[in-house]
Formats: C-alpha cells, structure tokens, sequence
C-alpha cells in the first residue's frame, strides 16, 4: 500500500511538471507572439532599418558614385521606407544584378528590391511583388548612323543585354536570328556599343534613355522608339510577405496623391525634360 502511495505522489509531481511547463509554454509563445508584425513590417517597426536592393549602373534610376546612390530607384526606395517608418538614415543599399535579385530576396540578403525588376509570372513562382510603380518598354539603344529600326531588323545583327534579365529572354525566344552578347550589367553592353563590339543594346526605354543622355555618349547613340513589350517595375520582397506586399501597395497609393511620387521623378529622370507619369493605383497588384 505504501509503495502504490509513493508511486501516486511520483506519478502526481510529474503530472502537475508537465502542466506548469505546458502553461508556460503558451504564454510565452503568445507573449511573443502578441502585437508582433513579420516581414519589412515588423523589421521596419522593430530595427528602424531596412536593407535594400538597388542597380548601380544605370543613370537616372539606381547609380552609384562613391557611397552614394542616386536615381529614381533610390527615391521610390526612400518613399517606402518613409512608410514603414525607416528613416533615409535607416536604409542600406546593396548592389544587385538581374541575375541575383530574386536569390538575394529568398537568402535575406536584402529585404526589398527596387531596381528595375520587371512583374512577371515566372518570378512571381518564387517572390512577391507591391506595385508596380512604373510602366517600362523594351525598346533599342544604337548609334545614331544605325540602321536598325525595331525588334524586326536585328537579324545577323549583335544585340548586347544582361544576362537573366527580361529583354535578354525575350530577343532569344522571339528574335532568334540575333546574336544575343549577355553581361552582367547594362553599362559593360554601352560600352561594348560604343566600342563597336555590338550593334545594338536593348533593355527597357527608361533606362537606355538614361545611358544615351550621359555627357560621354552625348550625340553618340539614340533611343530607336519602337517598343515591343511592357514592363511593370515592381517593388520585390519575399514571397510569403504578403502583409509588406499590401503595406508597399498602399504606400504608393499614398505617394500617387500626396506629390511625393512626382517629386521622385522630377529630381531624377525629370531632368532629361520627360514630365513625370502618372501612377496607375488601378494596376497595383493582388498581393498574395
């Protein structure tokens, strides 16, 4: 009989162990839980900080001198960390390539890119977009005695794009009878134009714009006009972050009325004389 009450007593301390754990548990899981936001929200909320993806090399949308960056890029970068409640102080900049935003986005290497990504279903499989913030076209950049006149006359012609990237796909998937030249950046194909190496560079209008308005190329190259695509810029974050997804998108609902996107554009890509356009809030994605 003593040795069944020893055992009740064991069996009863263990019970009431395993209880008092189990409570604890809970309320620290839900104390740590509790208020808490994730993703750029709860970063941005917590450590006033913000890591983000941006281009290097392209003039008038993501380009460094120094340890400085400018572009109309950088200022969209600044608008939504503003947001989030990041001061200009809080943002890091990281210097992407096409070929690395969407690994720099899964690894946590930056929290958010803004850097000429272009929305499309293939890369939608695997981050998350907010925006977009600004409608792009591929069009050409050649020297201005070319002459290349579209997409349509590139057969046997060398065309210089960056490798990963969109326009590059699209010359080898629609444009077969061009010589696709790849780099890892849009500036190493400028240069290889202006050497003669290539004849032709194609990316997005935007950007080749911002290339041929450089004092160096002044005169030496124009932009052809003929686009054949369209390229939503998007904001890219994590593909489970659909909390930060909505907050960008409301961001730049915000930005589209309150003059802050305008003066975005006319500090940067507004000094080639080009009016600022007008954000389509209407288009803004379906976060998921």
């Amino acid at each position: 009989m003593k040795r069944m009450t020893r055992l009740a007593a064991v069996f009863g301390a263990v019970s009431l162990a395993l209880t008092a754990a189990a409570c604890g548990g809970d309320d620290a899981g839900s104390g740590s839980g509790s208020g808490s936001a994730s993703g750029i929200v709860g970063k941005a909320t917590n450590d006033k900080k913000l890591v983000v993806g941006v281009k290097a090399d392209q003039p008038g949308l993501g380009l460094q001198t120094g340890s400085t960056y400018t572009g109309f890029d950088i200022e969209i970068a600044k608008i939504i960390a503003k947001g989030l409640g990041v001061p200009e102080t809080g943002i890091e900049y990281k210097t992407t390539v096409s070929s690395n935003r969407e690994p720099f986005i899964q690894q946590g290497q930056v929290d958010l890119v803004v850097a000429t990504y272009t929305i499309n279903d293939e890369r939608k499989k695997v981050v998350n977009f907010g925006g977009p913030y600004f409608v792009a076209g591929q069009d050409l950049l050649v020297p201005v005695a070319s002459t290349i006149t579209g997409p349509e006359t590139l057969a046997g012609k060398k065309v210089c794009s960056v490798s990963g990237s969109t326009p590059a796909k699209r010359i080898q998937t629609e444009y077969k009878d061009a010589g696709l030249q790849q780099f890892d950046s849009y500036s190493k194909c400028v240069t290889a134009l202006a050497g003669g190496q290539v004849d032709a560079v194609t990316t997005d209008d935007i950007i080749l714009a911002g290339y041929a308005s450089q004092e160096q190329y002044a005169g030496k190259f124009k932009v052809v006009g003929k686009k054949f695509s369209e390229e939503p810029y998007g904001i890219g974050l994590k593909k489970t972050d659909t909390e930060g997804c909505n907050k960008i998108n409301e961001i730049l609902k915000t930005a589209a009325t309150d003059g802050s996107y305008k003066a975005a554009w006319d500090a940067t890509l507004g000094k080639s004389g080009t009016a600022a356009p007008e954000l389509d809030t209407t288009k803004l994605t379906n976060c998921a």
